[in-house]
């Protein structure tokens, strides 16, 4: 998914306040889920987005800054080393401040002065309830991931997604073998699970397929 594309951010939180001053550059913050974070532990979360954006110059750099917020984000295969392997991408509140970040930096650069979201704006991601999980993955055949749906395990806990995107039409991936890639967003309320723990995400098909993706919620920040 690419930036901004996300269907389930409120439009709002795209709206964004020009403030002449200069950025302030903090290194970069890390923690396991985080529901209680501050204004200004925000605020560093922001500005560590905009120093990996700052220093992009070309179309590769970026890529490989979106590369890198993904990989810390992400549970299951990873796609360098097993291209089809099933994998989701975590977008939790710090993700958002970070992704919100980066997009500052771009369009500062694009406008030529300081772009920094309202601290309104930034109080309505630190409130956001819910996790959304993007899963990818692949199979042999365009429309395999359609009706394909998602829970949340953890111990005896079964938590469902309070709703979830269709999956894409898969794409075709290069190579002589039939195979397609494909994904599919869904959010999960907070308040359903337990967001220091380890879990297992259980993505099911039609058919009766089952993936597990181990999903140790500790790490991710």
């Amino acid at each position: 998914m690419g930036i901004g594309s996300s269907s389930f951010i409120p439009l709002s939180v795209f709206l964004f306040a020009v403030v002449n001053m200069s950025a302030m550059i903090f290194p970069p913050v890390s923690h396991s889920i985080d529901l209680s974070i501050s204004i200004e532990e925000a605020n560093k979360s922001l500005a560590a987005g905009r120093q990996t954006m700052e220093s992009a110059e070309s179309v590769e750099d970026v890529a490989e800054v979106m590369k890198a917020s993904e990989k810390v984000s992400r549970v299951g295969a990873d796609p360098e080393v097993d291209p089809c392997g099933t994998h989701a991408i975590l977008r939790t509140r710090r993700y958002w401040l970070e992704y919100f970040g980066r997009r500052e930096a771009a369009e500062s650069k694009r406008q030529k002065q300081d772009i920094r979201m309202p601290e309104s704006k930034i109080q309505e991601i630190l409130n956001m309830p819910y996790l959304e999980v993007e899963v990818r993955l692949c199979g042999e055949e365009e429309f395999f991931a359609e009706g394909a749906e998602i829970a949340l395990q953890q111990g005896n806990l079964m938590a469902r997604p309070v709703d979830i995107g269709p999956a894409e039409r898969g794409r075709k991936n290069p190579g002589p073998k039939p195979s397609f890639r494909s994904r599919f967003t869904a959010r999960f309320a907070y308040a359903d699970f337990d967001p220091q723990a380890p879990g297992t995400l259980a993505v099911f098909f039609p058919d009766g397929k089952l993936i597990n993706i181990p999903a140790d919620f500790s790490k991710i920040p």
